[in-house]
């Protein structure tokens, strides 16, 4: 298989390009490089001959069918998209343009590649989603696939935009696609804007950890290797026309999540005080969603897939590994929105 993955220099994308490639798989990367993407990220697949790495933009037509033809691949893994809540609140019209007009594009360009090859039936174009298209959810209660799409912020109204693209080129022209919704994810490689990697850096610079609200908010965590393993195991084996709800079946508050890496840290790389004494609460984002919590039972009945770690394993390997990797995060700290509040013109944490 030959897989062209956008956005693969990014969290997630380079978490789904390290594993193909470790398994064998012919990937192109095509990504922007925009601010969140880091190169840094492919080192370990940098030189395998199986890796190509293609400068391009999804908001360019010309370069994206320029990419089809000189790569025929077999399979698209679409990732690229802005993803920050935050971001989305300042500047919504990025995420209109890379998110919805970029998918379009992205959809165009695969459309006609794939009836240029004679609508092979083995092609596939796999749209990676979140499960924040959902809306928000009460005590109780899990997002399945049918649950209706009820977005709440310019990002996730994007996403849900772009699901529903999806959905009508397959209806419409029937290309063979599949849909992926997942959880919150964490792990290696994390660009340090979002909720983990901002608690565990400011905890290490003595800096305050600052936590929205009271810190109620649930989400479900998924490690990040274990998505990647599961969007390759849909790409495989998932049904045509069908989509998969991916979640970690690791529901935390955000407090206990922020308190959980402390406890880590202490564990690690103690310092003269508890790190948790570092957790300042601030004023909340504006509309922020409650609770989201998944239910993976499509995916596990039908495809046999389910998350690798618990919550806590997963946070110990990713605590480590920014431990180790200093290096890495030490590069990124001068860039835009490193370590500060966004969406509400004061400073403090992320998604």
């Amino acid at each position: 298989m030959k897989l062209l993955v956008t956005g693969g220099a990014g969290f997630i994308g380079s978490a789904v390009v390290r594993l193909a490639v470790s398994r064998g798989i012919e990937v192109v990367n095509l990504d922007a490089l925009t601010y969140a993407a880091c190169l840094e990220n492919l080192a370990p697949v940098a030189d395998n001959p199986l890796y190509h790495f293609v400068k391009a933009d999804i908001r360019d037509p010309d370069a994206l069918e320029t990419v089809f033809d000189a790569h025929q691949p077999d399979a698209v893994m679409h990732l690229a998209a802005e993803s920050h809540v935050d971001r989305s609140i300042d500047g919504p019209g990025a995420f209109i343009e890379t998110n919805v007009t970029g998918t379009y594009n992205l959809l165009q360009a695969a459309r006609a590649y794939w009836e240029g090859k004679g609508r092979p039936d083995t092609f596939r174009f796999h749209h990676i989603s979140t499960d924040e298209v959902y809306g928000t959810l009460g005590d109780t209660g899990l997002f399945t696939e049918d649950t209706p799409y009820a977005p709440n912020s310019p990002y996730s109204a994007s996403k849900a935009a772009s699901d529903h693209l999806v959905r009508a080129w397959a209806e419409t022209y029937g290309l063979p696609v599949v849909i992926t919704n997942c959880s919150n994810n964490y792990g290696p490689y994390h660009f340090p804007e979002k909720l983990v990697p901002v608690v565990i850096l400011n905890a290490l610079a003595g800096k305050p950890i600052p936590v929205y609200g009271k810190g109620e908010n649930v989400r479900d965590w998924l490690y990040v290797e274990d998505h990647a393993d599961a969007l390759l195991c849909v790409l495989k084996n998932g049904e045509r026309g069908r989509s998969y709800n991916v979640g970690g079946e690791n529901e935390a508050k955000n407090i206990d999540l922020v308190r959980m890496i402390c406890a880590i840290l202490d564990r690690l790389k103690p310092a003269e005080t508890p790190y948790a004494d570092q957790i300042t609460f601030v004023t909340d984002r504006p509309g922020h969603d409650l609770r989201y919590a998944i239910d993976p039972t499509r995916i596990r009945t039908e495809l046999g897939w389910k998350p690798s770690v618990t919550l806590q394993e997963g946070l110990e390997k990713t605590v480590q590994w920014y431990l180790d990797n200093e290096a890495w995060w030490q590069a990124l700290q001068a860039r835009d929105g490193v370590g500060k509040r966004l969406g509400t013109g004061t400073s403090g944490p992320a998604k």
